[in-house]
């Protein structure tokens, strides 16, 4: 898999033919055609159905071209990225983030300082909470949060966006029976001891359930992330969470953690967005930043579904 044949497929499925596609790239029909095709030998199933009116995704075309957007879209904004110059940015970049995949935000601020070394960053983890409570105070320049559309209700001397999406899960110990099942329900979650990442959204998602399925068993609440990990992995409790915080790299990472979806009527899902303080223009830090964290997890993301 390449470059060029993403972004033959893209043009395909865009322009529905072959032939427009291949004018499009300013290539040969049979260099388009070649590409595609050696895609679905190595894929194993085709892309498209060919015929005299055009080129049609199959349902595994569609699946494969929903990635492909997201690299080529990725791409186009590092192209971006790349044509401001360095000696441009200085200064300090203030980052408050909720715990986020280590390795995500990690690789996101080695390459904002390869190419802007002009700028310094400082990291702090608090919940989403604090993070607005020290946006209103201004006492940094973007924060990294579990977004809900009410919080812009809420707070609307600041800007909010969308960059993650995140589905609720379950991370139970690997010697808990619970490890055994593809899914859990919130009347088996309500009967096993509960410690939570300390974050508005976590804590009503539980109180919901309790009104709606009956009492728990709460343990407490913390932003010490070491510690939720050390007692679901020792299978004193369970917890709630974003798949992301148990993804690879993230801190409730571990092999002695098994993630299990919730067997709810509606999926609950949310994002992971952005807030900074309400300043006519952003920051080009800031963005900058904010581009790079969404394109380092569509990368890994996209590597991961490889």
């Amino acid at each position: 898999m390449n470059f060029d044949q993403l972004l033959y497929i893209t043009e395909t499925a865009r322009t529905g033919s072959l032939t427009k596609a291949s004018e499009s790239c300013n290539v040969t029909l049979s260099a388009v055609s070649q590409a595609i095709t050696s895609l679905e030998n190595e894929l194993g199933f085709p892309l498209f159905k060919r015929s005299r009116a055009g080129a049609i995704p199959t349902e595994d075309g569609k699946r494969i071209l929903s990635k492909a957007y997201k690299v080529l879209e990725a791409f186009d904004e590092l192209k971006k990225e790349a044509e401001v110059q360095p000696e441009q940015l200085t200064g300090i970049l203030r980052i408050a983030t909720i715990p986020l995949p280590t390795l995500i935000y990690t690789d996101a601020i080695i390459d904002f300082k390869k190419k802007f070394p002009g700028v310094t960053l400082e990291l702090c983890e608090m919940s989403t909470n604090d993070i607005i409570h020290e946006m209103n105070e201004r006492r940094f320049d973007v924060g990294l949060i579990i977004f809900e559309e009410e919080l812009k209700n809420q707070h609307k001397s600041l800007l909010f966006g969308k960059l993650i999406r995140q589905e609720m899960v379950v991370g139970v110990s690997k010697r808990s029976s619970l490890a055994l099942q593809d899914s859990i329900t919130p009347e088996e979650i309500l009967k096993h001891q509960i410690v939570l990442y300390k974050d508005d959204l976590l804590l009503k998602f539980y109180e919901d359930l309790q009104r709606d399925y009956g009492k728990g068993q709460l343990l407490f609440s913390t932003n010490q992330t070491s510690v939720i990990s050390k007692l679901v992995r020792e299978n004193v409790a369970i917890t709630i969470g974003f798949d992301l915080s148990f993804g690879k790299h993230a801190y409730m990472s571990s092999s002695d953690i098994v993630v299990l979806p919730l067997t709810i009527p509606t999926s609950v899902s949310s994002y992971v967005g952005w807030v900074q303080p309400n300043r006519r223009n952003i920051p080009k830090q800031v963005s900058i930043f904010l581009n790079q964290l969404a394109n380092q997890y569509r990368l890994h993301e996209y590597n991961e579904n490889l």
